[in-house]
């Protein structure tokens, strides 16, 4: 039998989707299931952007578009970026793609060559050491750790840097500890990259889901623009999930690689998205302010109901959905815990390790149910905490 290429074993999937699927096991078993597995809004597109997406398809604009984007929305995004972030990025440093993962996995291929090595967090999004693999790189993990408040320990990314490292990739707000990388941070990662001549992957998708301050984009540090990717999208900050639209915002010669990419990839994301998500950037109805609002509101609920359960402690996110539990003072591991707040409560939440080594002793609980939910998720959690209470008192 033909054989499957060997960089096919070396990627691994999301905890979430398989969480997911047994959780809907038992829903179509007749179990109620509060679902805190997934990071996925539980809100829609503002209707503005719903009637543009209509708009666009009965007008007949579902042709094939430039491979890098329309050019309304190419300019679109540079302008919302300078609004909201004040980055000084032009139209033609953008490229949209089909989704976030699209974006980032278009940057990595144009930028990572095998045998090289590529600095990541750890806890973090898996898809990053994940493809760095895929791509015969090795993947790096430096650690965020709850002592540190899981900020990352600059000294541990310093002493990890060698001759074969190209880039380093992490986001802010952090998936899934919901940490903020502070200036002290930022700054010090823009010094080491210029003086290792390193490129930078700055996911921001979580950038505008931000509970206290004002974002600070590393692109935006002297000297960062000419080695910053960064990745973003609309899934989390406008609820568009599935409509499957990111970007990248890039050096230009960058942008150029990304383009023969996607030529010879998925040749264009969607037109009827774009024109929409035009109307998305825009924010008319002020719908990702309500939003956020309504986060922040569960996210002091959440966090502060999650520290009454005997064993749990954690730490109140500064952005993103994410409640990030060390569930250590149990006495169970964290898959135990998980397995039993889902088959005997009905909550689904994801053991801390699929985001890696570092995430052994922690769950996550995603953001995404209304708040009446999130209360009965505490309560739920809190009668099976009966089955870990006697550990605790001791």
């Amino acid at each position: 039998m033909p054989r499957i290429a060997s960089r096919v074993s070396q990627l691994n999937g999301e905890g979430a989707l398989a969480v997911y699927s047994r959780a809907k096991e038992l829903e179509r078993a007749g179990r109620s299931i509060i679902h805190l597995e997934l990071g996925e809004p539980d809100f829609h597109p503002a209707a503005p952007v719903v009637d543009a997406v209509r708009a666009a398809v009965a007008a007949g604009r579902d042709r094939y578009v430039s491979t890098r984007g329309i050019p309304a929305l190419r300019e679109a995004i540079a302008e919302y970026l300078k609004r909201t972030r004040r980055l000084q990025a032009t139209a033609e440093q953008v490229l949209v793609a089909p989704g976030c993962k699209m974006a980032l996995s278009l940057a990595m291929m144009a930028l990572i060559e095998p045998g090289d090595e590529v600095l990541y967090p750890d806890p973090g999004f898996p898809i990053y050491p994940s493809f760095t693999r895929g791509l015969g790189a090795a993947a790096v993990a430096f650690g965020l750790e709850e002592r540190n408040g899981f900020q990352p320990d600059l000294d541990e990314i310093a002493a990890k840097i060698t001759p074969r490292t190209t880039a380093l990739i992490f986001n802010s707000p952090n998936n899934p500890t919901g940490t903020v990388f502070n200036a002290k941070a930022i700054r010090k990662i823009a010094e080491l990259a210029e003086k290792h001549d390193l490129w930078i992957l700055s996911d921001e998708i979580y950038a505008r889901i931000l509970f206290n301050g004002e974002y600070e984009s590393i692109w935006s540090l002297p000297g960062m623009a000419e080695r910053t990717i960064i990745i973003d999208g609309f899934s989390k900050s406008f609820a568009m999930t599935g409509w499957r639209l990111g970007y990248a915002v890039a050096p230009k010669h960058v942008v150029d690689a990304m383009d023969l990419l996607v030529l010879n990839t998925f040749t264009c994301a969607a037109e009827f998205t774009q024109v929409a998500a035009i109307e998305a950037l825009l924010d008319t109805t002020d719908a990702v302010d309500a939003m956020v609002e309504e986060y922040r509101k569960r996210r002091d609920l959440f966090v502060a109901g999650l520290n009454d359960i005997p064993g749990f402690r954690c730490q109140p996110p500064g952005g993103a959905f994410y409640a990030w539990v060390n569930i250590e003072e149990t006495g169970l591991a964290a898959e135990e815990v998980a397995k039993l707040l889902l088959e005997d409560a009905g909550v689904a939440g994801i053991a801390g390790a699929a985001f890696g080594a570092g995430g052994k002793n922690y769950l996550r609980f995603s953001l995404v149910s209304a708040r009446n939910l999130l209360e009965e998720a505490l309560e739920r959690m809190l009668r099976v905490s009966s089955r870990w209470r006697a550990a605790v008192a001791r």
